[in-house]
């Protein structure tokens, strides 16, 4: 059976001592990867914080994207984001209200922010070079209006929260958000810690373009060099976007290349493990995380 038996001895995912980071890097990598080997791969010279809590599936193929995964629990995973995002909408609207007015009052620009998100990326690495030729070809002759030509990793779509940040945030360019970042209005770095920015987003999960478990979206500014800095890092995009997940739970919001590491492979041990129920245990744990404030950049 495939699972994660052969990690065990080294990351302790049977047992409750933390992970270890004595990990050697694949031999190749023109090889289609196997993820239980990945998720120790890409932790190279991190520790991960222990996840002895996620049930791992015993699997006869690997999860290796949204299509791997049984057809009952894709179904079930979008009819529980459909009815909580619905439900939490109506009765945190009063919240909604506020945080809204709170933002609008405390400082200039508007209540939104909208930023395009990289989302989901069914094309393997053969598909995503026919398609830079064809655009190629396409533009030739017209210019194409599909956006996935631009980047050819995964469905642009244009994620909300509220706005956070000094309307000026991004005059020197798209850069990451730090610890006692100087750009965060005051009522900003609350909500960031609260994660009440994020609700918005609970309209992303109805549109289908997120889903309330899943990798956080990155943007595309950051992708290409992030694919290049951490091996296979694009296969973290062959499951939607979630509001909070696996990385986000364990490892909060830190945005060094270690960091950016250790979410890669709580993000495949989560695609390699994703089911209703897991699903289920991060979402209670969010909720935790929400309490405390804990990752909140």
């Amino acid at each position: 059976m495939y699972g994660f038996r052969n990690l065990s001895p080294s990351f302790g995912y049977g047992r409750s001592t933390p992970m270890s980071a004595t990990i050697v890097p694949p031999a190749s990598a023109t090889v289609e990867p196997d993820l239980s080997s990945l998720v120790t791969s890409f932790a190279s010279g991190a520790e991960l914080p222990p996840a002895d809590w996620l049930t791992r599936l015993q699997l006869e193929q690997p999860q290796t994207n949204l299509r791997s995964i049984a057809v009952w629990t894709q179904r079930a995973k979008r009819a529980m984001d459909v009815l909580c995002a619905v439900s939490m909408l109506l009765l945190l609207a009063p919240v909604v209200l506020l945080v809204a007015v709170a933002v609008k009052l405390t400082s200039p620009g508007p209540m939104l922010f909208r930023q395009i998100r990289t989302g989901l990326n069914l094309r393997t690495p053969r598909d995503r070079r026919a398609s830079r030729l064809a655009a190629a070809n396409a533009d030739r002759r017209q210019k194409s209006n599909d956006r996935r030509h631009d980047s050819c990793y995964g469905r642009p779509f244009v994620l909300f929260k509220f706005r956070t940040m000094r309307i000026d945030a991004e005059k020197n360019g798209a850069q990451f958000a730090t610890k006692g970042d100087p750009r965060v209005t005051s009522i900003g770095r609350f909500l960031r810690k609260t994660r009440l920015d994020e609700l918005p987003q609970l309209w992303n999960v109805l549109r289908g373009e997120m889903s309330l478990v899943g990798p956080r979206p990155e943007r595309p500014e950051f992708i290409e060099h992030l694919s290049q800095e951490v091996p296979n890092y694009l296969l973290r995009l062959g499951i939607k976007p979630g509001l909070t997940g696996l990385a986000q739970v364990l490892n909060g919001y830190d945005n060094d290349l270690a960091g950016f590491r250790r979410k890669v492979a709580l993000d495949l041990l989560y695609l390699q493990n994703c089911c209703l129920v897991n699903d289920l245990k991060i979402l209670f744990r969010t909720v935790g995380v929400v309490l405390t404030g804990k990752g909140a950049l």
